[in-house]
């Protein structure tokens, strides 16, 4: 069975699509399954276990990217192929069955449910990650064993949505202090390129010797990896928190200027906190523009609103 899986450029949502590839690993054991997604992603996918190929889709003008993938896939015959960008491609190809995210699903669920939807599944198959030998061995070197480590994701892709550095920090020193849910925890922290300045900020701020460096160092498939080998996750809302959450890592994100009901981590094992104004109300003011924005929307949720949603979340899943 050949099966076509076209999936999100951007890391968070290609995440939060890897319930299907879940229910099709179990559903289809013996499937090949080619994947499409954004170069960024690729390293997601590499330790799928039907993984046959993986078709890096870089946007180009003219949506020539979609040209050049419909080329790529015109001559399998394929028996299910499975469009969550509703792209002309999956309505162009050959195959058995279609499943493509259209306008007429509920833009209102979280994306998780929208991607079940696609398939007609229920209850949604929970996000899962598969890791090559290669991202194992990597993620080993950068997270020790036997020892219960907190992760933290500091940054994000658009400085709105990044809490004040400062206020991780003090986070930070509450979960790892003597009388903390991790005392004298090592803390990593994680930052894509580009976002080394604050993830820096909160690093220098620890103790040496309780400093583990993955800023800007691995590619996302390796830092979920490091991210599977923690003992907990804080974090803006990123990629990176969407890959603790599919790691089964329990997951506390911090949410401003974005979407908690569609855009929120993932199960049982995960909470979010957020700021009193809703993504509208805080990007209203005069001047607002997201490309030119130059500071956090983020000010309004204090330390003390976070600490609090940690102790009752760890509270709960001690008992």
């Amino acid at each position: 069975m050949k099966i076509l899986f076209i999936t999100s450029s951007r890391i968070g949502d290609a995440v939060l699509s890897t319930g299907l590839l879940d229910h099709i690993a179990h559903t289809y054991p013996d499937a090949k399954v080619t994947i499409a997604c954004g170069p960024l992603c690729t390293s997601l996918f590499e330790g799928y276990p039907l993984l046959d190929t993986i078709i890096p889709l870089k946007k180009e003008k003219r949506h020539k990217h979609w040209v050049k993938l419909w080329k790529q896939v015109i001559g399998t015959k394929w028996d299910i192929v499975i469009d969550l960008r509703d792209s002309a491609v999956s309505r162009l190809i050959r195959t058995k069955k279609r499943f493509v995210h259209s306008r007429h699903i509920d833009k209102g669920l979280h994306k998780v449910e929208q991607n079940a939807a696609v398939m007609g599944l229920n209850p949604p198959p929970s996000p899962n990650l598969w890791f090559t030998a290669d991202q194992k061995k990597k993620a080993a070197d950068l997270i020790p064993d036997n020892t219960k480590v907190l992760a933290v994701g500091p940054t994000a892709n658009w400085i709105g949505k990044t809490w004040p550095p400062e206020r991780f920090v003090d986070v930070i020193n509450f979960m790892t202090a003597k009388d903390g849910i991790l005392p004298d925890a090592p803390v990593a922290v994680f930052a894509a390129p580009g976002e080394e300045e604050n993830a820096y900020h909160v690093l220098n701020s620890l103790p040496a010797d309780r400093q583990i460096d993955v800023i800007a160092k691995t590619d996302p498939g390796t830092a979920a990896a490091a991210l599977s080998r923690c003992a907990f996750y804080l974090g803006n809302d990123s990629g990176l928190m969407h890959c603790a959450a599919a790691a089964g890592v329990p997951t506390v994100g911090v949410f401003g200027p974005s979407y908690p009901h569609i855009y929120s981590p993932w199960g049982a094992h995960t909470a979010y906190a957020r700021t009193p104004e809703s993504f509208d109300e805080l990007i209203d003011f005069d001047g607002y523009n997201p490309k030119t924005l130059d500071h956090t929307l983020m000010t309004s949720l204090d330390t003390t609103t976070v600490i609090e949603l940690i102790k009752g979340f760890s509270a709960k899943k001690a008992a």
